[in-house]
C-alpha cells in the first residue's frame, strides 16, 4: 500500500498555469482509486488524500474479506482483492498519496478564468490544484455502538464491529446482531468456520438482499445456525474482557441468554463529512448534490462521486461510482487544461502508459 508522503508547504500561490497537482481526489476508497486511473488516462497529475492509514476505504477498514457480487466481470470478488486490482490499475499514473490526514481547509485562488484551489490538511499539508474530486464515501466513519453497559471493555477481544479475517472466528460461538446486508452476509460466511452462529434481530423481517436472507433461513431450518427474533441486545455477560454469553430481550422484556465467545453488532456506521460541510456546496442530508451529467457540485471545478454524491434516483453501488469517476475526470479536464479540446478515445485505442 502507498505510504504517507511528507509534503512541503508552498509559501506563495503557484504561478498562473502551474499548480502543485492538477486534481486532488479526497478519498482513497474504490471509487477514488478508479478516479486516479481515469484522471491519469487523460494526462492529469493526481494527489489523493484520505483520513485512513491505508487505501481502500471501508473495503479495507471494515470488510476486506467480504465478497462483492455486483462488480462487472467479477461474479465474486473479496473487497480487499478489488482494492488490490484498483491499486494496480492506477499504478502507471504515479499518483501521490497523503494518508492518515483529513482535509481541513479550502481556499479559492485566482479569477474565474484561472481558478485554483488551495487545500490544507490536519497534518499541515498545503497544496494547490485546478480541480477537486470528492470521493469521501460516507465521510469519516465509526460504528454505531449498541447501548449496553460495559461493552467497551470487551471491544477488541470479544466484541468487534467489523470482520478483518474470517479465520479469526474459527471454532468460536458467534452472535451477530443486525438485520442488514452485513449481518446476513457474515452469517452466511462465518457459519462455515464458526462453532455456532446466532443472528439476533429486533424483527423477523430483514433488510438484506432477499436471496441472501432466504439462504440464511434455510440454514436455520437445517439447524446450521440460530435465528433469534424478535429480540434486541440487552447485556453482555463475561469476565470484563472475554464473553461467556450475550443477554437479549424481546418486546415483552423476556430475557434469553445466548452462549457466546464473540459479539458482532452490525448496526451501521456513524458518519461525518467534517469540514467538507463548510465548503458552500448544496447538500441533501449528508450527501453532496451534484449534476448527474457532469458530477459537478454547485461550485465550479468541485466534483463529487460515489456514495457522497446525491442526485434523484441515485444508487449507492460501487459500479455507479466507477461511472461517476469517469464522468468527473472528463469534466475536470476542461479546468486543468482550459481551452484545450478533449478528443475522447477508448482505452483499447490509446492504451495505458507502461502497459505491455
Amino acid at each position: 500500500m502507498p505510504a504517507d508522503i511528507a509534503a512541503t508547504t508552498p509559501a506563495t500561490l503557484a504561478p498562473k498555469g502551474d499548480t502543485d497537482t492538477d486534481v486532488v481526489i479526497i478519498g482513497a476508497g474504490p471509487v477514488g482509486l478508479y478516479g486516479v486511473f481515469q484522471c491519469g488516462m487523460l494526462g492529469m497529475r493526481v494527489t489523493v488524500i484520505d483520513a485512513l492509514s491505508e487505501i481502500g476505504g471501508q473495503c479495507t477498514a471494515l470488510y476486506p474479506e467480504k465478497p462483492i457480487y455486483d462488480v462487472a466481470g467479477f461474479p465474486d470478488i473479496a473487497a480487499a482483492s478489488l482494492i488490490e486490482r484498483l491499486e494496480k490499475q492506477a499504478e502507471p499514473f504515479n499518483a501521490t498519496y497523503h494518508l492518515s490526514q483529513q482535509v481541513t481547509g479550502l481556499e479559492q485562488l485566482g479569477d474565474t478564468d484561472n481558478t485554483q484551489w488551495r487545500i490544507t490538511t490536519s497534518k499541515g499539508l498545503s497544496l494547490t490544484c485546478r480541480a477537486i474530486i470528492i470521493a469521501a464515501g460516507a465521510g469519516a466513519f465509526g460504528p454505531n455502538r449498541p447501548p449496553m453497559a460495559g461493552i467497551e471493555n470487551y471491544e477488541g477481544t470479544s466484541v468487534f464491529y467489523a470482520v478483518r479475517r474470517r479465520d479469526d472466528f474459527a471454532g468460536r460461538r458467534v452472535v451477530i446482531a443486525g438485520g442488514g446486508d452485513s449481518a446476513v452476509d457474515w452469517a452466511l460466511s462465518l457459519h462455515e468456520v464458526a462453532a455456532r452462529i446466532t443472528v439476533v434481530h429486533r424483527r423477523d423481517k430483514f433488510r438484506a438482499i432477499p436471496d441472501s436472507v432466504n439462504k440464511m433461513r434455510r440454514l436455520a431450518e437445517d439447524d446450521s445456525l440460530d435465528l433469534v427474533t424478535p429480540y434486541q441486545l440487552h447485556a453482555v455477560d463475561g469476565d470484563g474482557q472475554h464473553l461467556n454469553a450475550v443477554i437479549v430481550k424481546d418486546m415483552e422484556d423476556n430475557e434469553r441468554s445466548i452462549p457466546a465467545d464473540v459479539l458482532l453488532p452490525f448496526y451501521g456506521l456513524s458518519t461525518d463529512l467534517g469540514p467538507l460541510k463548510a465548503w458552500e456546496m448544496d447538500f441533501e442530508r449528508s450527501q453532496i448534490k451534484i449534476d448527474p451529467t457532469t458530477c459537478e457540485t454547485t461550485r465550479p471545478s468541485l466534483f463529487a462521486i460515489g456514495d457522497v454524491a446525491h442526485y434523484p434516483g441515485k444508487l449507492k453501488l460501487i459500479v455507479n461510482g466507477f461511472g461517476e469517476a469517469a464522468t468527473a475526470a472528463h469534466q475536470a479536464y476542461r479546468y486543468v487544461f482550459p481551452g484545450k479540446t478533449l478528443h475522447f478515445e477508448h482505452s483499447t485505442t490509446k492504451g495505458v502508459p507502461g502497459a505491455a
